[in-house]
Order: C-alpha cells, then sequence, then structure tokens
C-alpha cells in the first residue's frame, strides 16, 4: 500500500513512530500499538502505529521526526506500508512474564531490539516489571551485563589493567569520585571514570564535574585524556557505552523499580574494559539499602557477577544515614570537592570515605596500605595537581579558583528552633528541597548544611542554607520547609520520638535511581 508522507515537528527519543488515519488502521484489521513497515528507496523502518480521526487523511501517513530522518523522506513522498509481526523478542518477554529463566541469546535479542526501538514501551515496562516481580538469577544478570556491553560501544584503550570505582548510590552530595578518580590516576593506574547525570537526586557526578570542565566527551576524546593524565572523568551517556541501560531506567523510575542493579552497574564496567571494581554501597535509613545483611547480600552479588564477567571486584559497604560532606547541588559540590583538594579537610567524612576507596582500588593494584597511600598523594597536593591536570585536559580552566564557582544569588538561611543536639538528618527531603531550589539544572541551586548528625546546636544557630536562581523556584522550596522537617535537633532522643508523620494520602518521595 502506497501512502502518502506527512512530516510531523515532533521527536519521539529514537523511537519509531507513525501516526495513520484510524479507518485505514481499520480497514488493515491494526491496532493502536501494532507495528508496520515502511519502505522508501532502499531505507526501511518498523514503526508503531498511533491512529488519529483528523489531520490525516486515509491516503496519508505521519511520520515523526525519528522516522522521518531515518527513512530521508520529505512532504509527499509516497511510502510503501505493510504489516508488520512484532519481533521475536516479545516471545521472550512473555516467557520472562510466566516465570521462565531466559538464556544468553534470548536476552541478546530482548536487548538488541531495546536499542534498534523494535519494543514498544508497553513491552519495555513489562519486561521490567516482570524482573522486579519475579527476579533477576546472577546468570541472567551475567547475561544482560554481557548483551548491554555488546550492543554498545566499547572503550579501548590499548592498556591494562583498567580500574574503575561504582557507587549504587542513593545517599545526596556523595562527591568523592572527584576525589578517587585524581588520587587513583596520581599512583599511576589508568581509572577512565564515566559517569551519570541526575536522574532524582540534586547532582550526578557529570554535573559536579561539568561545573568545572567539558564530560560530554567521546570515546576518542577519552583515549587522548587518559593517555596523557591516567583517567577521566566523563558522562556515559555521551558514548553510547550500554545504550540500552538508558533506555530501561526511562521506564524504571516512573514506576519506582530498579531489577537492572547490578547487570546496568556491570555492563558499564565491561564496557570500559574495567579489569578491577571497587563498588560502593551506602547503607542506612536515608540510603537506598536499609540494612547491613542486604548490603551484604548485594557485595556478594556483584563480586560473583564480576567474576563472571572476567573481574576482581571488591566492595565497600558505607555509611549512608546522612548526606556525604556538606554541600549538595552542582556547584555547592564542584566547590567542596575543589576546597578539599586544596587543603581544606573541614568536610572530614568526604576525605574519610574517598581516601578509603581510593585505597581499596590501590590495594588492587598490589599496595599494602592503601588508604595511608591515598591520604598522602591528598595531603601533599598531588592529588589536586592530578585533578587540573584532567580538568585542563577535558576543556575546563586548570586554574580555576572557589571563587570562580557561581552559586545561585536567591539565598535564604534555616536556622533551628532548639537548642541540644542533631539527631537525624533527612537525605530524601534534602534532596527534595535541593532539586525543588533547582538543582540540577540550575548549577548554582542546593543545599549547603551547617549542621550534621551528633553536632551541637544552640537556638538560633544556622542549621543550613539554601541557594537558588531564581525566586520562583526558592519558593518552592520554602514550602517543603513549611511540612517537613529534614534536621531535628533535641537535647536528646526521647526528646523526638515521631520523626515524621505519615498522612492518609501518600506524599510524593523520589525514587533514588542514580546509578
Amino acid at each position: 500500500m502506497k501512502l502518502k508522507a506527512i512530516p510531523l515537528d515532533i521527536y519521539t527519543g529514537g523511537r519509531y513512530v507513525a501516526v495513520m488515519n484510524k479507518e485505514r488502521v481499520e480497514s488493515m484489521n491494526l491496532h493502536p500499538q501494532d507495528r508496520i513497515l515502511i519502505k522508501f528507496g532502499s531505507e526501511e523502518v518498523v514503526a508503531i502505529i498511533d491512529t488519529t480521526e483528523r489531520g490525516i487523511g486515509k491516503d496519508e501517513i505521519g511520520t515523526y521526526k525519528d522516522t522521518t530522518e531515518k527513512l530521508g523522506i520529505k512532504k509527499g513522498d509516497l511510502v510503501e506500508v505493510v504489516p508488520a509481526k512484532p519481533p521475536e523478542s516479545v516471545e521472550f518477554i512473555k516467557e520472562k512474564i510466566n516465570n521462565q529463566s531466559l538464556n544468553y541469546k534470548k536476552i541478546l535479542k530482548i536487548i538488541e531490539d531495546v536499542v534498534e526501538r523494535n519494543i514498544t514501551d508497553i513491552e519495555l515496562a513489562s519486561f521490567v516489571t516482570a524482573l522486579h516481580l519475579n527476579g533477576v538469577s546472577l546468570e541472567e544478570a551475567e547475561y544482560l551485563s554481557r548483551a548491554m556491553a555488546e550492543t554498545g560501544r566499547i572503550l579501548e584503550l590499548g592498556k591494562k589493567p583498567i580500574y574503575d570505582k561504582h557507587s549504587i548510590g542513593g545517599v545526596p552530595g556523595d562527591k568523592t569520585t572527584m576525589l578517587v578518580v585524581p588520587i587513583v590516576a596520581s599512583a599511576g593506574l589508568i581509572i577512565p571514570k564515566t559517569s551519570s547525570k541526575a536522574i532524582t537526586s540534586p547532582a550526578g557526578t557529570a554535573n559536579r564535574v561539568g561545573v568545572l570542565t567539558n564530560v560530554d566527551l567521546t570515546l576518542e576524546e577519552i583515549k587522548e585524556v587518559v593517555e596523557k593524565t591516567n583517567g577521566c572523568m566523563a558522562w556515559g551517556g555521551s558514548m553510547e557505552l550500554a545504550p540500552a541501560d538508558d533506555l530501561l531506567i526511562q521506564v524504571e523510575y516512573p514506576i519506582g523499580v530498579d531489577p537492572m542493579l547490578l547487570p546496568s552497574i556491570m555492563a558499564k564496567k565491561k564496557s570500559v574494559g574495567a579489569d578491577y571494581v571497587v563498588i560502593d554501597i551506602p547503607v542506612g535509613r536515608g540510603a537506598k539499602i536499609r540494612t547491613m545483611e542486604e548490603a551484604q547480600d548485594l557485595a556478594d552479588s556483584f563480586i560473583e557477577l564480576g567474576r563472571r564477567l572476567g573481574m576482581s571486584v571488591r566492595c565497600g559497604i558505607t555509611y549512608g544515614e546522612q548526606p556525604i560532606g556538606y554541600a549538595m547541588g552542582p556547584a555547592l559540590e564542584a566547590l567542596e570537592a575543589l576546597k578539599t583538594l586544596m587543603g581544606d579537610w573541614s568536610a572530614k567524612d568526604l576525605v574519610e570515605k574517598a581516601t578509603s576507596l581510593a585505597g581499596m582500588l590501590l590495594e588492587l593494584s598490589g599496595e599494602h596500605r592503601g588508604k595511608e597511600k591515598a591520604l598522602k598523594i591528598l595531603k601533599e597536593g598531588v592529588a589536586e595537581k592530578k585533578f587540573r591536570e584532567i580538568i585542563g585536559e577535558q576543556g575546563g580552566d586548570p586554574d580555576v579558583k572557589p571563587s570562580d564557582i557561581q552559586l545561585g544569588d536567591k539565598v535564604v538561611q534555616i536556622k533551628s528552633n532548639h537548642s541540644g543536639q542533631v539527631l537525624w538528618l533527612s537525605n530524601p527531603i534534602l534532596s527534595e528541597i535541593a532539586r525543588a531550589a533547582g538543582a540540577p539544572k540550575d548549577e548554582g541551586a542546593g543545599v549547603l548544611l551547617n549542621k550534621k548528625v551528633n553536632d551541637l546546636v544552640n537556638k538560633g544557630d544556622l542549621l543550613f542554607t539554601i541557594y537558588a536562581e531564581s525566586e520562583r523556584r526558592m519558593d518552592r522550596a520554602l514550602e517543603i520547609l513549611k511540612r517537613e522537617e529534614p534536621v531535628i535537633v533535641r537535647k536528646k532522643i526521647t526528646e523526638k520520638m515521631l520523626l515524621e508523620e505519615v498522612p492518609g494520602k501518600k506524599q510524593e518521595r523520589f525514587f533514588l535511581l542514580e546509578r
């Protein structure tokens, strides 16, 4: 059947979609979300059908920009349209829905179709839900990791061994990568660190580093930076490493599940050729993982999965009941990391965590006292020198000063109504405030803590400061404070036994999905 193309000025994020007249679709015995094969010249795509009763005639077909560009068509071109069957991978998704284990061939086909956008959002959501409800075995996690790596680009540096560090996320203010990478690179180890941008937190590593330098590097640019400095800090999303992961995250986040945690992280490590990996697992009431038992089980799974993938993995179970350091938000965190590298160690927990994780990587290389060496590299300014070298090679100013980092000019200080000590900090509420203030989109927005757990407080003392770049967003952040108490101060624990009252109507909470 020949139909006249009507290009539509709408992107679908890589998915191939076409709009057809409802009567035409019914005459072909098709339904919305069915597939059609569209051919034009030597090009063809399998597209998902949307229907309309107006605007598109029976002899026309509307093509979204992704489809238009793939086919190379313009308005009025005649395209061949025929019904298309669902891909074989849909049957494999049904098998997982029915709690059957999937072999590598079937998982590879599913991931290939995810990357090629041959699977609809509904089918992809069904796959993710099936993984969540029925579980992912270590065999399936291995197959998913391999398939996700193989369907994307691979970083080949021509050097071995490769070291890497990754946090499962869930704790705001975790800028440890900005210290770990230069410490490890200073020791002569190769650490091509790729990181995510924020999904639900005030800042991801790529957001923090992006304040100081370019993080949107190609694989070729990463090779150049690593060749000169031993390390890099780049955004993984610009390099097509394990591209299926980003598409799966788009489904996981709205429904609040994360069954792909293990394969998602390990696929990225496989993509950069990592040989030695340290996984940071924050644990605590305000973190993604709540108990030591859960953390230890997850660590065992990471270690075994790494073995299956040819990597040596160590896991660090870290304290996750409050933010790391004092800053939350891209510019605030970049400022705190830079100051720490320059010798201001007031964020003692940041120094402790970063040198512990860096020390683990150094010990994987054969160093006997890894943390001591990491502290020495940091204390003597060697890490700062390496950090500035990396920043410069990635296109930033290697001579950047703390005063060069711009913070939001709308500032509100929050003071304590009580004397005593800080008994509790709420990671989710502090993250919510920082995001309402504009982080991470507004780099200068966020929250800067003045007090942390166990600190003594007098009535009227400054607890934290909110930064925003607009009055409207500052107002949104302050609205949260009318109903929430992110920092609880009392003289003793028995003064505040009720930490939060849960209303009948459930309040929205961010699903922490940072990787």
